[in-house]
C-alpha cells in the first residue's frame, strides 16, 4: 500500500491554513503523514496548526530561508513511498485526490504524476478564475514552456535522493527548476491524471505584487538557460500558456 507524505509549509497563513488542513483531513485515503513545517510564524499560525492539525504526523516551527528551505526540510522528514506539496492557502479538490494519486503510484514504474488546478477567490474559494488543464506529457514540449502545476506534482521519494531537493538560489521558481530537472530525465515516467486535483488561492509569492511577478520572469529565465531549452522562446510560451486558461466554464 503505497504511502504519502504531505508536505505543507506555513509563514504567516492564518487566514487560511485552517481550511488546507481541514480539506488534508478529509481526505479518504488513509496511508498519509502530513508535515507542517512553519517559519516562525508570528500571527498566531502555530496555535491555529496545533488546534487544526488532527491528522498531522510532524509539526516543526523555526526560522528558516524561505518556503523551498521549509519543504527541503519536509523532504527530509518525510518517510512516504511518495511526496507531494499542499501550500498552506491551497485545498484539495475533492476528497479522493490522494487516492487517486496513491492508485497511479500502485505501478511501480511510475516515478511521477500530475493532474490539472484552478484557481479560486482568495475569499471565496467556489469561484473559479483560472482552469490549468495540464494534457498528457511529451518531453518536447518542455522546450516551449509546457510544465505542469507544482502543488499537482507528485514523486517517488527516490527522485529526491537522485537528483537532488530545491535549489535556494531561486527565491520564487525552484519548483520550476526542479521539476524541469526531473522530466528531463529520460528515465522517469510521467503519468498525467487527467482531473482538477488541486484548487489554489489566488495572491501566491509568484503573483502577488508587479515585483513578484518580474522576479519570477527573471529566474525562469536563467532556468531556461541552465537547462539549456530555447531561450526567451521558451519563456514566452511558458507565459503565453496562462492566457487561454481565462476562459468561461
Amino acid at each position: 500500500m503505497v504511502k504519502i507524505s504531505l508536505i505543507t509549509a506555513t509563514y504567516n497563513a492564518a487566514d487560511t491554513v485552517a481550511d488546507s488542513l481541514r480539506s488534508a483531513a478529509m481526505q479518504t485515503y488513509q496511508n498519509v503523514e502530513h508535515i507542517v513545517i512553519d517559519g516562525a510564524s508570528t500571527d498566531g499560525t502555530q496555535k491555529i496548526v496545533e488546534e487544526s492539525g488532527e491528522r498531522l504526523t510532524t509539526f516543526v516551527s523555526e526560522p528558516d530561508r524561505g518556503i523551498y528551505d521549509a519543504l527541503n526540510k519536509g523532504i527530509a522528514l518525510a518517510t512516504g513511498d511518495v511526496i507531494g506539496f499542499l501550500h498552506a492557502d491551497d485545498l484539495f479538490a475533492h476528497q479522493e485526490v490522494l487516492l487517486r494519486v496513491a492508485s497511479t503510484f500502485q505501478d511501480p514504474d511510475v516515478d511521477v504524476s500530475y493532474g490539472d488546478l484552478e484557481y479560486v477567490r482568495r475569499t471565496d474559494p467556489d469561484r473559479v478564475v483560472r482552469r490549468w488543464i495540464s494534457g498528457t506529457f511529451a518531453p518536447g514540449r518542455l522546450a516551449y514552456g509546457w510544465m505542469p502545476p507544482h502543488p499537482t506534482f507528485y514523486v517517488r521519494r527516490q527522485m529526491y535522493d537522485r537528483f537532488g531537493l530545491f535549489d535556494l538560489d531561486y527565491k520564487i521558481s525552484a519548483d520550476y527548476d526542479q521539476m524541469l530537472r526531473l522530466l528531463r530525465q529520460q528515465e522517469t515516467t510521467v503519468r498525467y491524471i487527467p482531473e482538477t486535483l488541486i484548487q489554489m488561492r489566488l495572491g501566491g509569492a509568484s503573483n502577488q505584487s508587479l515585483q513578484s511577478i518580474l522576479l519570477k520572469s527573471s529566474e525562469d529565465y536563467r532556468i531556461i538557460q541552465r537547462h539549456k531549452l530555447i531561450g526567451f522562446l521558451t519563456l514566452l510560451g511558458k507565459n503565453l500558456s496562462k492566457v487561454r486558461q481565462f476562459r468561461p466554464f
